[in-house]
């Protein structure tokens, strides 16, 4: 088992920045891909964004250019940093982890944090 909680959500005016956090507890953190998911109220669930084990990163094109994630195996926890806000990143924001490699479906991901909820206001 791998336990993931997030934090680091917040309010926040459009144009600002938010760092989300994801630590991890339980298994080799190393050995993860971490994916971070959004969403929105009535819509579905969507990737963001994910780090492989061996760092490789990859982004949804609606975050690409504003959003970095970043990981500290020694501290078991992962970021995403999220700058240049915009009100439709509103959002719950979801941690995920799976062995290894990313991937953008979010069935594939074995284990997922609560939540943290990011609202940008205009």
């Amino acid at each position: 088992q791998v336990q993931l909680v997030e934090s680091g959500g917040g309010l926040v005016q459009a144009g600002g920045s938010l760092r989300l956090s994801c630590a991890a507890s339980g298994r080799t953190f190393s050995n993860y891909a971490m994916g971070w998911f959004r969403q929105a109220p009535g819509k579905e669930r969507e990737f963001v964004g994910g780090i492989s084990s061996s760092d490789s990163t990859y982004y949804a094109d609606s975050v690409k250019g504003r959003c970095t994630i970043s990981r500290d195996n020694a501290k078991n926890t992962v970021w995403l940093q999220m700058n240049n806000l915009k009100p439709e990143d509103t959002a719950v924001y979801y941690c995920a982890a799976r062995l290894f490699i990313i991937t953008t479906r979010q069935h594939q991901y074995n284990f997922w944090g609560q939540g943290t909820q990011v609202t940008v206001s205009s």
